[in-house]
């Protein structure tokens, strides 16, 4: 088949089916002149050492990875022993869409908890916190949280301060799986800093291949030098050492410059705002048969509808059944989601319907 016979299509099944942003293409060809050092000792990652430390605080340190489960394994090897267990929600991606990747390459114990939204809390996670020094069971070394989570919630800021503080009393780190931090920070309305180094994170995986860029992620430590050490050799070791590294630091410099990640980031929540409106509208005269009963934060909407309609739907749209057993399905809007699309998925539904 040639590749001018590809057909082009939209759908609404994840952030990353769509493509690359122009401007990170264009960055990538700005930096494709001439010879750089390979594995990180180019000019362009040492300029997004210094936009990360402004981005993040002066003690940030970035280390650029091709994609968001290796930035997740990477990060919590840097604090977990072999022994050790890292604390997270049962619905947590790292738990649930990696494949085992944390438990099978770094020998890392997830302990997992039950949550209604994707969310933890304090309150959630000290019932968890026993038998301290026994042989017999896997110690907490950290616990992880995803902003935005797999279930479209957002942690405010003041709830992720109230983590990294209880983290922190109990010797544990926080980490932050920021695939969707962008989202976050748009909806949020608040620099990358404010919600991460400001409120006591320890370590974030900064994703951008959601948000537009490609085979592009980092491990951004925030708080303590020795982790920051650690990080170089444990990302060799995991794989996920680029060698032409100035590609993927030209595309997380051009996100990081004039707020094109949180732009994007924005654009992607407002047509998710759109659809969700569109579907709480249709909803009122569908006798019961559409609901959403997750608030749509960022850029998910996780809307209830019966198989039949499902099946029809998606005979045009590619999107994911999240729950087989209640109808939900997750209609993911992404940075080049136009709202031409957001209307054709609602008159689909509508036909649909009738």
């Amino acid at each position: 088949m040639s590749l001018d016979e590809r057909k082009v299509w939209r759908g609404f099944a994840s952030d990353n089916y769509a493509g690359v942003h122009p401007r990170l293409f264009e960055v990538m060809q700005q930096v494709n002149e001439g010879h750089e050092v390979a594995y990180g000792d180019d000019f362009v990652t040492g300029e997004l050492s210094k936009l990360f430390k402004k981005t993040f605080g002066e003690a940030a340190e970035v280390f650029p990875v091709f994609n968001g489960t290796g930035s997740n394994v990477t990060a919590l090897s840097s604090v977990v022993k072999r022994w050790e267990a890292v604390i997270c929600a049962e619905t947590a991606h790292i738990n649930s869409d990696e494949g085992g990747a944390p438990e099978k390459m770094a020998g890392i114990k997830l302990w997992t908890i039950p949550t209604t939204d994707g969310k933890l809390t304090p309150e959630l996670i000290k019932p968890h916190l026993f038998d301290i020094g026994s042989v017999h069971r896997a110690q907490i070394a950290a616990i992880s949280i995803t902003q935005t989570t797999e279930l479209g919630t957002l942690y405010s800021a003041a709830e992720i301060k109230a983590l990294a503080d209880f983290a922190h009393e109990n010797n544990l780190f926080l980490h932050v799986d920021g695939a969707r931090l962008s989202n976050a920070a748009a909806a949020l309305d608040l620099p990358f800093r404010a919600f991460t180094t400001d409120v006591g994170v320890d370590l974030v995986s900064f994703g951008a291949t959601k948000i537009g860029a490609l085979a592009a992620e980092a491990v951004v430590v925030l708080s303590d030098k020795a982790i920051a050490h650690s990080i170089p050799f444990l990302r060799k070791s995991s794989m996920q050492l680029p060698s032409k590294m100035r590609f993927v630091s030209a595309q997380l410099i051009a996100l990081l410059e004039d707020d094109l990640a949180i732009k994007n980031g924005r654009h992607a929540n407002s047509m998710a705002q759109a659809l969700d409106a569109g579907v709480r509208e249709i909803a009122k005269t569908s006798n019961g048969r559409v609901s959403i009963p997750n608030p749509t934060q960022a850029n998910a909407v996780f809307p209830i509808l019966p198989m039949d309609i499902i099946e029809e739907i998606q005979k045009k749209y590619r999107f994911y059944v999240w729950d087989y057993r209640t109808g939900q399905v997750r209609w993911m809007c992404a940075w080049d989601t136009k709202p031409e699309d957001v209307e054709g998925l609602l008159a689909t539904l509508r036909e649909a319907l009738n």
